[in-house]
């Protein structure tokens, strides 16, 4: 019996280990700079983010399912933070948010799309391509009016965030913050056409009614990403920065007091 004891304790003590919470803040802000003037090679087309396992945390039922609790705003402990990037003429906070969560793994953590700032869906379609009037798409009249749908938020700010648990904590962020730019489209092939034969000084290579191309490159307005791709390790207790560019994060994970 005396054997028993120490390992009936060990048993009541065993779920209080894996029920573990976390408080994680979140700041996300962007630059007020030129993505032109930055020194930097940035893709027009990158490729789009996989959304399949990440949820909202304004989904009641995603956050229901991975037990995570939303924080009030009365609980931050960033706000000195916020405060000092939103008296910066450099920056401007986009998103500043908490929750509570469990530590779980990668394969079982809640994983998140974040999306905060300016909604671009009434200036370009998803793909990036401004909205004109000849690119508006209309359904055919029925009865003598248009139909129209309405298009889906394209915000400025998209993507993921993960923080999990594997010896050590992980925060792993995916985010494309979009901003509209140039780009040159629309090669157009301008034949120009000899009407007389020529040679090459070689008469038995000849060369009849060559076209010479001379290309047109015409620019356009489009909405660009620009992409956040990282993956940090930090410790309980942590203030993490995530620098970019254009844009930065800080997050800060606090290991909730047991009861």
């Amino acid at each position: 019996m005396k054997k028993l004891i120490p390992l009936l304790m060990l048993l009541f003590a065993m779920p209080s280990w894996a029920e573990r919470q976390f408080d994680i803040e979140v700041i996300i802000f962007k630059r007020a700079v030129n993505a032109e003037d930055i020194n930097e090679a940035w893709p027009n087309v990158l490729p789009p983010i996989d959304y399949k396992n990440a949820g909202s945390l304004s989904s009641q039922a995603y956050l229901a399912r991975k037990g995570v609790t939303r924080l009030p705003p009365a609980s931050y402990q960033l706000d000195k933070q916020e405060e000092n990037l939103r008296n910066h003429a450099g920056f401007q906070v986009l998103l500043h948010t908490a929750w509570r969560q469990g530590d779980e793994g990668q394969s079982n953590a809640p994983e998140f799309h974040i999306r905060a700032g300016m909604d671009y869906s009434s200036q370009f379609h998803p793909d990036g391509s401004e909205i004109t009037a000849s690119t508006t798409s209309q359904q055919s009249p029925i009865d003598g009016t248009v139909e129209q749908s309405l298009p889906k938020p394209l915000y400025e700010l998209d993507g993921k965030l993960q923080v999990y648990v594997q010896h050590y904590l992980y925060v792993d962020a995916l985010f494309d913050l979009k901003k509209p730019s140039i780009r040159d489209v629309s090669v157009e092939e301008t034949p120009i056409d000899f009407s007389q034969d020529t040679t090459n000084g070689d008469e038995n290579v000849q060369f009849g009614h060559l076209q010479a191309i001379s290309p047109t490159v015409t620019e356009e307005r489009f909405l660009k990403p620009y992409r956040l791709n990282q993956k940090r390790r930090m410790r309980s207790g942590e203030t993490l920065y995530f620098d970019h560019p254009l844009m930065g994060m800080i997050v800060q994970v606090r290991k909730v007091p047991d009861k």
